[in-house]
């Protein structure tokens, strides 16, 4: 096992693996495949340690991090395809990094995110690190990666939403451009009282409709015209008292028909 650096890798610490990759393609599974693999991954780790080391002091243990950062350098050794032609770092370093920021995603958002959107975001995660061997130079695209991973490209943006969500953001930060003040709180709607009115509405209205034609008339006077009960007796030509026993009588009843309805 070679483990001096080599001038074709920016890292200092990335090994001269290329030849051990070759042949680790050509052995059957087996022991001596095992300890080739484990010789790779034991080469590799002080630059999977590093990698750990960018994600200090954001409230998670280190040696955690270089945990997850091990598991994503075994997750990039396991999946390296050395006859694609790139340096195995290009492929590890995206790979470990996306394992370490996952871990945070997973295991210290804020809000709890759905599984379903867990799922798509791992599954674009993937096919952006399968891409990025082969596209190199550039981000791949939306299409490519729901080509790639066989996803609709609608799940897709999801996916890469999701892998841009992290924190939550204050309702009572100020928003970008906003120079008076203005935050998010300000922007959120409310729930409309009206929408309860409208909906007791729509479910008396059979009922009203059905009314005698007298009854139906005193109480759109009442309620709809904002006519006094003494202007309605006057226009009816009845008692204040009997408009007043009317209107009593036809609200109790339609409400009874409508808790009947709803029951």
């Amino acid at each position: 096992m070679r483990t001096h650096a080599s001038a074709k890798h920016p890292h200092d610490d990335a090994p001269d693996t290329a030849e051990d990759f070759r042949r680790l393609a050509s052995l059957p599974p087996g022991q001596l495949r095992d300890t080739l693999r484990e010789q790779i991954i034991e080469a590799w780790l002080p630059m999977a340690n590093r990698l750990a080391g960018r994600f200090r002091n954001r409230g998670e243990n280190y040696d955690d991090l270089r945990q997850v950062a091990a598991m994503g350098l075994v997750k990039a050794v396991d999946r390296y395809d050395p006859e694609l032609g790139n340096a195995f770092e290009s492929y590890a370093v995206p790979t470990i990094t996306g394992e370490v920021k996952r871990h945070f995603r997973d295991h210290m958002w804020t809000l709890h995110v759905p599984r379903r959107v867990q799922d798509l975001r791992n599954r674009v995660r993937f096919a952006s690190q399968d891409l990025s061997q082969t596209i190199p130079g550039r981000r791949p695209t939306v299409a490519e990666i729901a080509e790639h991973a066989q996803m609709s490209e609608e799940d897709v943006r999801a996916g890469l939403e999701a892998l841009e969500s992290f924190t939550a953001l204050s309702l009572d930060a100020e928003l970008p451009g906003s120079e008076d003040g203005y935050s998010l709180s300000d922007a959120l709607g409310s729930a409309d009282p009206a929408l309860d009115v409208v909906i007791d509405r729509e479910a008396v209205k059979p009922r009203l409709q059905a009314l005698p034609e007298r009854e139906r008339a005193i109480l759109y006077m009442r309620f709809f015209a904002d006519m006094t009960q003494s202007r309605i007796a006057e226009q009816l030509g009845i008692s204040q008292m009997h408009v007043s026993r009317l209107i009593s009588r036809c609200c109790s009843r339609l409400r009874e028909q409508v808790l009947q309805d709803v029951a």
